[in-house]
Order: C-alpha cells, then structure tokens, then sequence
C-alpha cells in the first residue's frame, strides 16, 4: 500500500463507542429526562426573539453565578484567583446561543476546556524553566494554543472558546500565576455552566442535542453490518456520521462515506460536520412534517 500521509484519518469514537453505554432514558423519569435534553417527539420551532430572549436570560445567570460563587470561595481568593476566566464569556455564547451546534455540546464544553487548560498550564510551566520564559511568552502562548486545537480535534472535544483557555494560561499573567490551580477552577465554571444551560435551555428549547456523540454506542458496534443496514440503521436511530471517513480496502482502494442529511416524517438528523441556524432547522423540520 501507498505511503499517503494526506489520507491518514483518526477517529477516538470508533475505539470509544462500542464500550459507551446507552442512553439510560428508559430508567430515568421524563419529567427528569426533560431537563437532560431528551425528548420523545421533535420540538416546534421557534422564533429568533424567543431564543434571543432566553439566550439573554442564560449567559447573564450563567456569568453571574459563576463570578458570585468564585467570590464567595476562600481558596479562590487566596489564590488572587480573577472573578471569571474570560473565556467563559465566549462559551456562554455557544451555550445559550448556538445551543444546536456540535461545539456547544457537553462533551466539548466540559472536556475541551479541561484538556485545554491543562494544555496550557504545561506549557506555561515548560516555559516558565527557561530564564528569558517572559521574553518567549508569543511563543508560549501560540503554541500553547495551537497545541489545544490539536488535542481538542484528537479527542472529538472541540470548543472554540478553549482555545482562549489554553492562551490565557500563558499570556495573561492574573490566569498564568494560578498554575495548576486553573483546573479547579476551569472545572467549576464549567459545572455550573452546564446545570444553568440544562435548566433554562429546556424550558422552552431543547439541551443538549446529545451529551457524547449522535451516533449509535454500545454492542451494536460490534455487529458486523452490511453498507445497506449500516444506511437503514443510521436513518432508523439517527446516528449522524461526523465528518467524512475513509476505510482501504485489501486492494489499496479507498471507499469514501459521505455524511448524510437524513430527513424522515417527524425527523431530522443532521451530521456534526454541519450547522444549521435556528430557521434553517425550522424549514427541514416543516419540510419532514409534509412527507
């Protein structure tokens, strides 16, 4: 076979997936379910004021709790810890704004800022070793950043907003000087991120669209599927293939599966690779209504 680096793919789902459990809605109470983002019917759409309205109501509550709860925290304080990481404020953008889109999701929201931080706290530390470190900090701060992306985009975990964590941890020097205590903190602004998005986003909208991947999980990974099942599955269960994979086959072809827009009666299912904006979504599902 060809040495072809351009066609190299990684994927951490395949490997991940048929070991995740599935969705445990059965067991849960719908009236707890609800606020958990599931939903046993499509959601009307709604109009842009409304989701303006609440995407208001959200990022004020959100950015709100999280600097009154840092302040209110001792260790917080004697860390000289600042009263928010700015780059909550871009996140509450994605959380409840663009609350459909594959980087406003848990998964990314939670993970993306947690490796990113500890991205960025390596290297600042790495950086911090050498006597000139305050004369390297642009070096610091774009690889710190561009090396984020990287693992972010590894492990399925991409948050724009995180990627301003990972520059923070080295070139802001209010974020740099908390060290590795930027975790804990990364991981509370995110913990009370999510609970508010869970409960204002579901009052009227639905959050999240899923919590690891669209696509189907468990030991029905395991089954060897024909491409025609594998299809019907996909439009049966609305598993959505990310982004474009490639498979060789023994004689060094390479088959291509495409993502797909699924559009079944009552149902819409969009692959991660693309965003819809609010009245996009509103017109394919009136659209699916019809068939």
């Amino acid at each position: 076979m060809p040495f072809e680096p351009s066609k190299w793919h990684f994927e951490i789902d395949e490997y991940l997936n048929p070991w995740l459990p599935a969705a445990p809605w059965k067991h849960i109470p719908y009236p707890i379910a609800h606020f958990l983002g599931h939903r046993p019917q499509p959601q009307r759409p709604l109009g842009n004021i409304v989701m303006i309205f609440w995407a208001f109501i959200g990022v004020f509550c959100s950015i709100m709790i999280i600097e009154a709860v840092s302040h209110a925290i001792p260790s917080f304080q004697a860390h000289r810890a600042p009263t928010i990481i700015g780059s909550f404020g871009a996140a509450a953008v994605l959380e409840f704004y663009a609350i459909e889109s594959p980087l406003a999701q848990p998964r990314s929201a939670i993970l993306g800022q947690l490796l990113s931080s500890i991205v960025g706290v390596a290297i600042s530390k790495l950086f911090a070793l050498a006597p000139v470190s305050r004369e390297l900090i642009w070096v610091a701060g774009s690889l710190s950043c561009a090396c984020a992306v990287a693992v972010m985009a590894l492990t399925g975990t991409v948050h724009p907003p995180a990627g301003a964590t990972a520059l923070l941890a080295v070139v802001d020097e209010s974020v740099a000087r908390l060290g590795w205590f930027l975790f804990p903190i990364i991981t509370l602004g995110c913990v009370l991120m999510q609970c508010v998005a869970l409960l204002l986003n579901n009052i009227q909208r639905r959050f999240p669209i899923y919590w690891w991947t669209p696509a189907e999980v468990g030991r029905r990974k395991h089954q060897p599927q024909n491409q025609e099942n594998h299809n019907d599955s996909d439009a049966d269960t609305g598993a959505k293939l990310e982004r474009t994979t490639t498979r060789h086959l023994e004689e060094g072809k390479v088959v291509t599966e495409e993502a797909k827009l699924i559009i079944k009666r009552g149902h819409v299912f969009v692959p991660d690779t693309m965003y819809l904006t609010p009245e996009e979504k509103a017109f394919l599902e009136e659209l699916s209504e019809r068939l």
